[in-house]
């Protein structure tokens, strides 16, 4: 590859969350914590839907790949971090950045997806009961999720293409805790516009498409729920659809306010609390949500510690 030929840079240094040293014991044992949790709480979710046959349904199969994608969004960037928080140089390998990036940009589309998936099913059930079985079947279950996953797998590849034949020479510092493609193309010695262009044109289409699926799913949603008559038929269907609305809130929130604010003399500093508030925090709180939220989840937690 063209990179292999070019570049002068081996290695990038990570920033991390900060550079105080006296806070590097404090921080390793706060995002550790929240590491295990996440990877805990999710697994236990992923346990809970495979074990309890009341949620072999298609909103928990969506749950039960969102939980999976959580594990992986955590996993790509957290150890990587937890090790740079013991060592004096916080070091990553050109190829490992590159890696990084990539499974950064995989995940993190494969999950928008996934949430576009749940809001259309939770539209299908609250909108048009009736027909829920014919509209949403396994069939379809597997059709949303199998195109999640290859419109991911293209969409990290197109991106990270072009990346592959740009010229790293110094500086090699980013101003993050991971290599994500914004900060790798600030530290290019040579043009990054098709870079640019390529990855500010998928991440538009990507993200307005899901958001527009989601936000167009939840307008019907609650245009349907005000309908319902019933005081307890509107909390029961807003029951059903408060968890997944509070984690599309959380996860949109942050990449919105990471990636379309504008730049300002603080931007690294908020750059690096959007980035753990959507790729650490967010993944944590989801298990938590649905756990707290969902009665049926709770109930399966509740028969699964009986049974053991």
């Amino acid at each position: 590859m063209a990179m292999g030929n070019h570049t002068g840079v081996s290695y990038f240094v990570l920033t991390g969350v900060s550079s105080d040293p006296e806070l590097q014991p404090f921080l390793f044992v706060v995002f550790l914590l929240i590491y295990l949790v996440t990877v805990v709480g999710n697994g236990v979710i992923m346990v809970v839907v495979r074990s309890d046959p009341h949620l072999h349904t298609l909103m928990y199969t969506f749950l039960f790949h969102l939980s999976f994608l959580d594990i992986c969004y955590s996993s790509i960037t957290v150890p990587k971090m937890l090790q740079n928080f013991l060592v004096e140089k916080k070091n990553i390998s050109l190829h490992g950045c590159l890696a990084q990036m990539s499974l950064i940009l995989l995940v993190y589309c494969a999950e928008i997806f996934i949430l576009s998936a749940m809001a259309y099913d939770r539209y299908a059930a609250t909108c048009d009961p009736l027909h829920y079985g014919g509209t949403m079947n396994k069939q379809v279950c597997i059709r949303l999720v199998g195109g999640a996953w290859l419109i991911s797998i293209l969409y990290s590849l197109t991106n990270t293409a072009p990346v592959l034949h740009l010229h790293f020479c110094g500086p090699n510092e980013l101003n993050n805790f991971s290599c994500e493609l914004p900060s790798l193309l600030e530290v290019s010695c040579t043009e990054t516009f098709i870079s640019k262009m390529t990855f500010f044109t998928l991440a538009t289409v990507v993200s307005l498409t899901s958001f527009s699926i989601t936000l167009v799913s939840y307008i019907l949603i609650i245009s349907t729920i005000f309908r319902i008559q019933s005081a307890v038929g509107r909390s029961k269907a807003f029951s059903t659809c408060s968890s997944h609305l509070t984690v599309v809130l959380l996860y949109y929130g942050a990449g919105f306010a990471r990636y379309l604010r504008p730049s300002s003399g603080s931007s690294v500093v908020l750059d690096r609390l959007f980035s753990v508030q959507y790729n650490i925090l967010t993944p944590m709180l989801n298990p938590v949500i649905y756990s707290l939220r969902n009665r049926e989840v709770k109930a399966a937690l509740g028969n699964l510690v009986e049974k053991m």
